[in-house]
Parts: C-alpha cells; sequence; structure tokens
C-alpha cells in the first residue's frame, strides 16, 4: 500500500434518491468542516497523476478496461433471501484469471451498492481454482444495483483496477427520501462522529471517533489489516471512494485522508470492528464546489 493510503473512484448511474444504509443507524448532527490537510492519495491501488488524481481517472464506470472484463455470471436475484452471486475476472482472451496481488489481506474486494444507496454491503468473495468467485448476500431490498471488483492482476506493470457491473434484484420497489447531511451515526449502542470537511478536486482528512454508551473506544481490532474502512458514494453517479486510513492506533479516532471527485452530495460508510464483529456507520455530507470550478475553470475536466 502506497503512503499507507489506497483510494478508489469510480461511477455508476445513480436513481432517485438517497435512504439509510442496511444495518446502519440514524444520525444526529449537522455536517461540522475543519479543513485538515492530509498526505497525497492514490486512486485504487494503483497510480495516481497531478492533484493525486487517478492517472485513468473514476473506476467502475466500465465492465472492461486495459483488457480485462468482469463478467458476472448471475445476471439477476431476487430480494427477500440469501442468494448467491458469482462471477469472473476474464482477460482479453476470455480466459478467467487465476493470479491477482493480494491487497488489504485480500486479492479482491467485491462492493455492492443500491443505486438509491439504502443498502451497501462489502463482500468478501471466494475464489475457486478455474477463477470463478462466489459469495452470497442478504438483499431484503428490490431494485437497481451496482457491484463493484477492485482488484490488481498478478502480472508485472498491472495496475490496480476496478471494473463495475449492474445487477437487477426483482421485487416491489420504493426509492427512499435522501437523508439529510450529518456528522454522527449511532450503530447498535456505538456512536461515530465525523470531523473533517471533504473537498471537491482537493484532499483533506477526515476524522471518525467511535464511542460506546459514552465512553472512547480504544481497542478497535484489525479489519482487513486496518482499524477502518472508508467509502464515499456520491449522488447521481454513484462515484465511489474507497478510503483507508493513515495510521495510528487503535482508537478512539481514524482518520483518512480524501478528495471527492466533484462537488456534490456524498454517502460514507465506515466499516470497523470492535469486539469480533464488523458494524457499519453511515453519514451524508455536502460538498461545495472548489474555486477553480466556481470560476469555470477546467471546466468539464474532473480531478
Amino acid at each position: 500500500m502506497n503512503n499507507g493510503l489506497k483510494i478508489t473512484v469510480f461511477a455508476a448511474a445513480l436513481a432517485a434518491t438517497f435512504g439509510t444504509a442496511y444495518g446502519v443507524g440514524k444520525g444526529a448532527d449537522p455536517l461540522v468542516s475543519t479543513g485538515a490537510h492530509a498526505p497525497q492519495q492514490h486512486s485504487g491501488h494503483g497510480a495516481t497523476g497531478r492533484d493525486g488524481a487517478a492517472e485513468h481517472g473514476p473506476g467502475g464506470l466500465q465492465i472492461s478496461e486495459d483488457g480485462y472484463t468482469l463478467a458476472l455470471d448471475t445476471p439477476a436475484v431476487a430480494a427477500g433471501g440469501r442468494t448467491g452471486i458469482r462471477f469472473a475476472i476474464e482477460d482479453d482472451a476470455g480466459r478467467k484469471v487465476t493470479a491477482f496481488r493480494r491487497e488489504h489481506g485480500k486479492e479482491l474486494h467485491f462492493i455492492l451498492a443500491s443505486r438509491d444507496l439504502t443498502e451497501y454491503r462489502h463482500l468478501h468473495p471466494v475464489r475457486a481454482a478455474d477463477g470463478t468467485w462466489s459469495t452470497s448476500v442478504d438483499l431484503p431490498k428490490a431494485g437497481d444495483y451496482r457491484v463493484f471488483a477492485d482488484f490488481t492482476p498478478a502480472v508485472e506493470g498491472a495496475e490496480n483496477l476496478t471494473l463495475g457491473a449492474d445487477l437487477p434484484v426483482s421485487g416491489a420497489y420504493r426509492p427512499a427520501a435522501p437523508p439529510v447531511a450529518r456528522t454522527t451515526a449511532e450503530v447498535e449502542d456505538y456512536r461515530v462522529a465525523l470531523g473533517g470537511e471533504l473537498r471537491a478536486g482537493r484532499e483533506s482528512e477526515l476524522e471518525l471517533t467511535i464511542s460506546r454508551n459514552g465512553k472512547p473506544v480504544t481497542d478497535l481490532q484489525p479489519y482487513l489489516g486496518a482499524y477502518g474502512h472508508l467509502v464515499a458514494l456520491r449522488s447521481g453517479d454513484l462515484a465511489y471512494l474507497h478510503v483507508h486510513p493513515n495510521g495510528g492506533g487503535p482508537g478512539p479516532a481514524v482518520s483518512f485522508t480524501a478528495t471527492a471527485p466533484s462537488a456534490g452530495t456524498y454517502r460514507l460508510f465506515l466499516d470497523f470492528q470492535h469486539e469480533g464483529k464488523v458494524r457499519t456507520a453511515a453519514f451524508t455530507v455536502e460538498v461545495e464546489p472548489s474555486v477553480r470550478t466556481r470560476t469555470g475553470a477546467n471546466s468539464g475536466h474532473q480531478h
């Protein structure tokens, strides 16, 4: 991991509105900004260009890139019960890839989110010897979903890729109302407070402080080799930022460096592990246009 931080940015269409993530409690406070600056971040697990932006631009926009394809063997699933998802990463000859570099303890990271962002999962599929990946998920709600595969082929010179594909989930569907901006979230008897400001086109530090029943949590457990994992999804196209912590101890605060690709509304999901269980806290933040965006500079080009 370069500079202790990886960040993936990718996109897919977002229908209508946002909602509260599955397994995540309600937030309580308005957005607060501190504007801290942090070290350079990296898009995906690969190289970056100027201003810390990904050289290849946002990931997840395509099902195929750089000779690799996300081949989803499960064209659709039904809501209301645990279901299996199968897929493979294929090379440009149509062969299933079986060799990957391990990133944060895994060969491949798999994210699933509904287009209205009321459902979110960070899944851990298992790869068979022939290159077929499989995982199961319980989706109580129907709708349009997007899946993302974040991986690096074990080939000399290969860079990290994030490929995306649509996954319809059948059943009656009604999009949820968008959540208001919050900087605290409650999950079971935990409270997570978000400090810092997510900025458009600029790196900034986000700090998440975890307490339980009013007392700081100082014994967080590593989850995939880190004390927390943060994902941000942008309203409008589901642009996705996967951020890893800057380092530090096991709580109560975990800090991250992130850059929003543009202004807009973002839904943030923090995965953290305590007493052997992984929990997810969700927040909604508003990112203001950068100075360059407001003055019309670099119009039509995203960093």
